[in-house]
């Protein structure tokens, strides 16, 4: 663990928690010092959620530790079971919690209560959020899912969707709709919108869909052993994707149903004439390594982007992420360190970012367009509106929500072009309203001096060039700057003109 402003993934407990928030009839008793509580605002402010995470925390203090926290936590315990009356409880503890090693597992299993007790061992200082959800899933698989005789008709799980999950709810919805038309039935959604109840069913399907390998391959590997469950390997993001994943689907279900994609318009728009000045935009990738896999895909082959670096900070992916960055001739960037990410996208300068959270943040502050692909996510990422990231929808939704950043940095960058035009610039009203009439002739304003504008190694940007680098495209404006600061500092110039800027540029064009 380390103190950071910012962080990719939470510590393992919030993984756990997740998982809790997105069954029903399942309670989460976690072991955890006053303050440990903040998770909640994760869901009920991030994901909007209209009730409270089902977790009761023990938030012993300083003052208690010298009793018997022990204690503390076996009355929570108690008090959670006769107040929620659940079907199942998990118990854990957080990171500040595992260092008084009061084993909450052992604790709870000696309480003799009549539902069952789950223990999770997430180690807190070695491993982080993602495999929180993946290995609290599989316990409560690995205790609760019994073998069963198969359904009658073909039917599949899906697994993987969890409370806090990017775009989950909707793409759940997108991919049961796909299955539907294929003739097949969900026998269980776990763990969001699951019981333990339903966890007890899972047995009963004849293969497993995973949709998020980070947060649930280990169960689909259990089911896979123990009920002899196959599961799907592609992940349906991007038309190309979706094709594969509807033809794995055949081959693990027999099914021959024909697939209406009459909704799929991300392909025509692709090849639509207004989409060609897309083509070859030099795009940067980081997120979680199942999205960065799929986003790398559809970005080259389905926008006709140039991935220029890509990368994930979930370390579990980095071995898929780096072979991913041999094939596409980058090298991968594997790190949950923010600073050196934004330290890479300023070297690489590309024109547009797909990423988290964390790299919308770093994109504003270099003016370089970025659509979020991946968690860490905020709370504009959990829209009102149906928008999924998976099936044919989801690759009508990629296209829109990647085009739009970079059509409005176009836009952006033609109004600084045009800012002292007469027709464009600030001070023109309205043209319905004659607000672009000449002014009446007045007598010529007193020159103002040139604006200094100051820049690193004691350089001045005169305004006269900083006006003229402004009509620079967006997207290269960030290197101009520096190759200009460069020659300037090479050449012992410590003001830079519109005539500094000019020989910079040709010097650079050599």
């Amino acid at each position: 663990m380390k103190l950071t402003v910012w962080t990719y993934e939470g510590p393992p407990h919030v993984g756990a928690m997740r998982v809790a928030t997105g069954m029903k009839g399942l309670h989460y008793v976690l072991h955890a010092p006053q303050g440990d509580t903040y998770a909640d605002l994760l869901f009920t402010m991030i994901e909007r959620r209209d009730h409270r995470p089902p977790v009761t925390y023990t938030t012993f203090q300083a003052r208690d530790l010298g009793a018997d926290t022990a204690g503390l936590f076996k009355s929570a315990c108690q008090d959670a079971y006769d107040r929620f009356k659940p079907e199942a409880i998990i118990v854990g503890a957080s990171c500040t919690a595992e260092l008084i090693q009061d084993d909450p597992g052992g604790l709870a299993e000696t309480m003799g209560l009549d539902i069952p007790v789950i223990a999770l061992e997430l180690p807190s200082y070695q491993r982080k959020e993602n495999f929180g959800a993946d290995e609290t899933f599989f316990q409560i698989v690995k205790a609760l899912a019994k073998q069963m005789p198969k359904t009658e008709r073909v039917s599949c799980n899906i697994i993987g969707p969890t409370a806090l999950g990017f775009r989950h709810r909707d793409d759940v919805q997108e991919i049961t709709n796909l299955l539907y038309e294929l003739g097949i039935e969900v026998n269980v959604t776990a763990p969001m919108g699951s019981t333990p109840t339903d966890i007890a069913k899972m047995g009963q399907a004849h293969f497993n869909v995973l949709l998020y390998p980070e947060t649930g391959e280990a169960a689909a590997r259990h089911c896979e052993k123990t009920f002899n469950q196959p599961y799907t390997k592609t992940i349906p993001i991007g038309a190309g994707a979706t094709w594969e994943f509807i033809e794995e689907i055949r081959t693990l279900s027999g099914s021959t149903n024909k697939i209406d994609d009459d909704r799929l318009r991300q392909t025509w728009w692709s090849r639509s004439v207004d989409s060609t000045y897309l083509t070859g935009k030099r795009v940067f990738i980081f997120g979680d390594g199942t999205h960065v896999k799929a986003a790398a895909r559809v970005a080259r082959d389905e926008m006709g982007f140039e991935v220029v670096g890509l990368g994930c900070y979930n370390r579990e992916f980095a071995r898929d992420v780096r072979a991913l960055g041999r094939e596409y001739g980058v090298e991968a960037l594997i790190t949950d360190d923010y600073l050196l990410v934004e330290k890479t996208i300023e070297e690489l300068q590309p024109e547009m970012i797909l990423g988290t959270q964390m790299e919308r943040h770093i994109g504003k502050r270099l003016g370089i367009p970025c659509a979020v692909i991946s968690a860490p996510v905020h709370v504009q990422d959990f829209p009102a509106r149906y928008s999924p990231q998976m099936g044919f929808e989801g690759a009508n939704v990629l296209f829109d929500t990647w085009i739009h950043p970079l059509v409005m940095g176009l836009e952006e960058h033609l109004l600084h072009m045009f800012r002292d035009d007469f027709e464009f610039n600030d001070e023109a009203g309205p043209s319905h309203h004659g607000g672009h009439a000449p002014k009446a002739a007045n007598s010529p304003a007193p020159a103002t001096p040139a604006q200094e504008v100051p820049a690193g190694d004691n350089i001045i940007w005169l305004s006269d060039a900083e006006r003229e680098l402004k009509k620079i495209p967006f997207f290269v404006r960030g290197k101009a700057r520096r190759n200009t600061e460069s020659y300037a500092v090479e050449r012992g110039i410590n003001q830079i003109t519109l005539d500094t800027l000019y020989e910079a540029k040709a010097h650079f064009a050599r």
